[in-house]
């Protein structure tokens, strides 16, 4: 599993919305030069935490972005999954039917093993957890 920029922008982007909201949105153009992300990449990926409902935005001179919930209330792996998908290692562990060496397989649990790790590490940090 290899995390791309989208993902790990995501999470550069959710901290700066939750440190520098203060309730109110933050507009694009001041994340994209605080984090050092285009404003056209940094709208692609904007896009994608709207639609998973992670933050909400607004239009106009007060428009911009603020977060749908407290920074507690965010799983990493939800905000990694909203622009990364599944985050599981292999197919074969995502569909039965992908592999038919399942059943005979000496590494498929092996695999299951270490998507669960990293599902439960993920699972078990929040976006407060990173802004602290």
């Amino acid at each position: 599993m290899k995390i791309s920029t989208k993902g790990r922008y995501a999470l550069r982007v959710m901290i700066d919305i939750g440190i520098n909201s203060n309730s109110e949105y933050v507009s694009v153009k001041d994340i994209a030069v605080r984090q050092d992300i285009s404003k056209k990449y940094l709208e692609q990926i904007m896009t994608m935490l709207s639609k998973a409902k992670l933050i909400e935005t607004t239009r106009g001179n007060i428009g911009g972005y603020k977060l749908t919930k407290q920074p507690r209330e965010y799983k990493i792996g939800d905000i990694l999954r909203a622009t990364e998908g599944d985050l599981t290692p292999l197919d074969c562990l995502i569909d039965d039917n992908y592999c038919n060496r399942k059943e005979n397989c000496k590494t498929h649990s092996f695999w299951a093993g270490l998507d669960n790790v990293i599902n439960e590490y993920i699972d078990s940090k929040t976006l407060e957890d990173l802004i602290k």
